[in-house]
């Protein structure tokens, strides 16, 4: 397939990015870094989770850090594991939710400490909570779509149960989450082509981790496949804390690189993101940022390669 002439890059670094840090970062710090997201044209970024503060002590901020974005040009996101956070960040003033589920059964007890079968109880609530508020959207993320760490290899049916599980509650938008970096382009190709066909009609986008240096070609074989809606975290930070040997998401500056010299146009300006890296960096300086952009610097402009 063609290129998606655009794509959407939705930054989760500031959930995704920072839930696994042992340093937790004061509320100001964290909405001063959603800020310099905002400036370099990020439209769509996942601000927080509404879990257990004592599960997750970094995200414990959470109502206050969306009181402190409320008026970025941007459509804050928060992760929700269950109805409880649904309704908290519904309450906080947020409008759309991620709900996350795992394809993976021992993951999904791991992570959310639920069977699936109980998490897709918890999707339906808030589906039908959302049903009562029309700017109110759920986005379904499966993690662990491409491989588990206490399971291995998931399946293709496993998946494409699981995206009908969800489709079937009423939700629209599916995310397929690669937690712990097993996937290959090749698989990624074959199963979203499988996701496509078997389950039309839903908007699909997809969430690499870096773990085995995958994440960028597992990006361009999800763009060739015409998704148009990709994760990733600032700087390359990132992991589930449930995870066993989870490492970072790709990083956004690549991705945006990868998309913009492509042709794909994301609406982010590269130098401006990059400043925002580098913001995280300074309050984070025993952190290493595998970001290769970042760490090499916005390209300059230059002529036509064939004269």
């Amino acid at each position: 397939m063609s290129l998606p002439a655009s794509a959407t890059i939705v930054e989760v670094g500031p959930r995704d990015g920072l839930q696994n840090l042992r340093q937790v970062l004061p509320t100001a710090e964290k909405i001063r870094y959603i800020g310099l997201l905002a400036a370099s044209g990020l439209t769509v970024i996942e601000v927080t989770s509404f879990v257990s503060p004592k599960t997750v002590p970094q995200l414990a901020d959470a109502a206050e850090t969306v009181a402190g974005i409320r008026n970025l040009p941007i459509t804050p996101v928060a992760l929700v594991p269950n109805l409880k956070g649904a309704r908290g960040a519904v309450a906080a003033g947020v409008r759309r939710l991620n709900f996350v589920l795992s394809v993976s059964a021992s993951h999904n007890r791991s992570n959310v400490n639920r069977t699936r079968e109980e998490s897709l109880k918890e999707l339906a609530a808030i589906v039908a909570l959302a049903g009562g508020a029309p700017d109110l959207t759920v986005r379904a993320s499966l993690a662990t779509a491409f491989g588990c760490p206490f399971e291995g290899r998931v399946p293709l049916a496993e998946v494409l149960r699981w995206v009908g599980a969800v489709a079937e509650v009423g939700v629209r938008e599916v995310g397929l989450a690669d937690t712990v970096g097993y996937g290959n382009p090749e698989q990624v190709r074959q199963t979203l082509l499988a996701c496509q066909e078997r389950h039309p009609g839903l908007t699909y986008g997809v969430h690499f981790h870096d773990t085995r240096g995958m994440g960028i070609a597992n990006a361009l074989a999800a763009l060739h496949c015409g998704v148009a809606v990709l994760d990733a975290a600032s700087g390359g930070l990132g992991g589930c804390p449930f995870a066993p040997g989870a490492t970072g998401n790709v990083a956004t500056e690549d991705l945006v690189f990868l998309c913009e010299e492509m042709g794909v146009k994301t609406g982010v300006d590269l130098a401006r993101l990059c400043e925002a890296s580098r913001f995280l960096q300074t309050i984070l300086p025993d952190v290493d940022l595998p970001s290769r952009v970042l760490k090499a610097g916005p390209p300059r402009p230059c002529g036509p390669i064939l004269k």
